[in-house]
């Protein structure tokens, strides 16, 4: 079985616009995804889908994982799309965007398999969950077609399909507040309008063996929001985060890399349970804490993403 991919990084680039998806093949990105769909004006659809063959065939793409997020299910051109792209061996993944229905993935998988003549296999899938419907059925697309192997969350059209008061993509509305009683003060707590929709997708990501890949921080100017979002994302389990500008790569990456700590621990109670197993035990105690075997599929876990 071949390693699964690591998509610590997903970096977005418009298809139309040659120079950045040139810097994105260049860049230290460990996936990239050439964008048809939102980045792209109407205008500019037909030279978008023939700039993403060429970028195809043409660059060095190194280890990157590379896919094309495609327009809807209900786009004049999306099969057009994948008839065009579907036979070139480069490309990955196709990016389903606002996947809502088990027959649409169903229908575009059968058109992703079609196009794969000239390939080994066809190209994989990965739907992006973006609408209130898609995640009320996240777990049926999850087990859609076999093509399927990950999960994506849009987190700017989510938050416009549940009519939420967002000021910026990946971002909690100012309001979204839990505010205390007046004996107290009236305390505030800002809430999280993502954790609901990241936890449900990542558990329908790993009950059907998927990768889960957050979506984006829009403010990329903003150092300490890309990290702080990166963190929050990988402490939760998701395998990658989107970024939409190089700036975020470095950062959102080092949040998905165990630190010097965690590789040291985990060292310790990998030490330990050899020991352990030595003595006929299946748990022992490590830094005043007892760990088993549990412990040591979260380090496997944790270990997969060093790259």
């Amino acid at each position: 079985m071949s390693a699964p991919r690591l998509t610590r990084t997903y970096l977005a680039v418009p298809a139309h616009r040659s120079r950045l998806v040139q810097n994105a093949a260049a860049s230290t990105a460990d996936a990239v995804f050439l964008d048809l769909e939102d980045a792209v004006p109407p205008a500019e659809k037909a030279a978008a889908l023939e700039a993403a063959a060429t970028a195809l065939t043409t660059l060095d793409w190194g280890q990157k994982t590379v896919a094309i997020r495609l327009n809807t299910i209900d786009s004049p051109s999306i099969r057009q799309e994948i008839a065009r792209l579907g036979g070139i061996p480069r490309l990955d993944a196709f990016i389903i965007p606002k996947a809502e229905a088990v027959a649409e993935v169903t229908q575009i998988g059968g058109w992703i398999t079609d196009a794969a003549a000239k390939r080994q296999a066809p190209a994989e899938m990965e739907l992006l969950i973006e609408t209130a419907r898609g995640l009320i059925n996240v777990e049926a697309l999850a087990a859609a077609d076999p093509l399927v192997t990950a999960l994506h969350l849009g987190v700017g059209d989510f938050a416009a399909s549940i009519g939420a008061r967002s000021a910026e993509i990946g971002a909690s509305p100012p309001g979204y507040r839990h505010v205390g009683s007046a004996a107290d003060g009236y305390p505030t707590i800002p809430l999280d309008l993502f954790a609901y929709p990241m936890m449900r997708l990542l558990v329908a990501a790993r009950a059907f063996g998927l990768r889960a890949i957050d979506g984006p921080c829009g403010a990329f100017r903003d150092a300490v929001a890309t990290s702080a979002t990166a963190a929050k994302a990988a402490a939760m389990g998701f395998d990658g985060k989107q970024v939409i500008h190089p700036t975020q790569i470095e950062a959102t990456r080092n949040a998905f890399i165990p630190s010097d700590e965690e590789l040291a621990n985990a060292q310790r109670v990998i030490a330990a349970m050899e020991e352990a197993e030595r003595n006929g035990q299946a748990a022992v105690t490590v830094d005043g804490r007892m760990v088993d075997y549990a412990n040591l599929r979260m380090i496997r876990r944790l270990m997969s993403f060093k790259g």
